[in-house]
């Protein structure tokens, strides 16, 4: 089982990792919140040379369903570009949130728009590396949040071999329950390919991102860990910097 974190030392990842003693790190390639152009990673060879793994995560701004042509046009763009930096340092996958449609908008558009992303991206040959949709907290209009919603998208993107990122606050915040989660999330997609485990700040359904450690949130750590041991996938914590550490020694305890 390869557990890590998200690093915030997005310019010497592994050596994040190392002081953590993780077995995989998730890293951001360009500021998640704005539109940059990609550059090579400088420190690439080590990155590929480290037993380490990596995946990236994509940026925030992306979102593929949007029926909005100025946010969709370089959003598809951009998955495409991540993916291929992403393969350049050999990552495991390119993590991207499912996105959503405006208020009063047909939610149909944007799980077509998904189907499109991969349709075009098929006819060029495929991704570089595994696009692995998460799961959102909030919002009724998203793609990812209620898992009949997800089960809509994968009607769409299913048979390109989509990737599922399972994050535990956000399905707590979703109102998703997390006791048998795994076996619920499988019926849909077929896989789980990594899970982000987080505790979170706010109450069940709240519709709120806001991140815990394992032992300091409205989740039980116990829930938590079972749901490791279901998953059997790489494991990423998003929990606050100060106590990973710890969520890192209670995961190889309880798991």
């Amino acid at each position: 089982m390869r557990i890590g974190a998200h690093v915030r030392q997005d310019d010497d990842p592994i050596g994040a990792g190392e002081a953590l003693g993780a077995d995989i790190v998730q890293l951001f390639l360009t500021d998640p919140q704005k539109w940059n152009k990609l550059t090579p990673h400088p420190r690439t060879e080590q990155i590929l040379a480290s037993p380490i793994d990596v995946v990236v995560h994509s940026s925030y701004v992306i979102n593929v369903a949007s029926l909005n042509n100025r946010i969709r046009i370089p959003s598809r763009k951009s998955v495409t570009e991540q993916a291929k930096a992403a393969a350049d340092i050999g990552a495991i996958g390119l993590v991207v949130h499912g996105g959503h449609v405006r208020d009063g908008e047909d939610a149909a558009e944007g799980f077509a728009n998904w189907r499109k992303l991969f349709e075009r991206e098929a006819d060029k040959g495929g991704f570089a590396v595994p696009i692995l949709i998460e799961n959102t907290a909030g919002g009724d209009a998203a793609m990812a949040r209620r898992f009949d919603d997800i089960a809509r998208l994968w009607d769409e993107v299913g048979e390109f071999g989509a990737g599922f990122c399972l994050d535990t606050c956000h399905a707590w915040a979703g109102g998703e329950d997390l006791v048998g989660v795994v076996e619920r999330v499988k019926a849909i997609t077929g896989r789980i390919d990594l899970v982000h485990l987080n505790n979170s700040r706010d109450e069940f359904d709240s519709a709120r991102d806001r991140h815990a450690n394992l032992a300091d949130g409205t989740i039980d750590a116990a829930v938590l860990a079972e749901i490791v041991r279901a998953a059997d996938a790489p494991v990423i914590l998003e929990t606050p910097a100060d106590g990973i550490a710890d969520d890192l020694a209670y995961l190889r305890e309880n798991t």
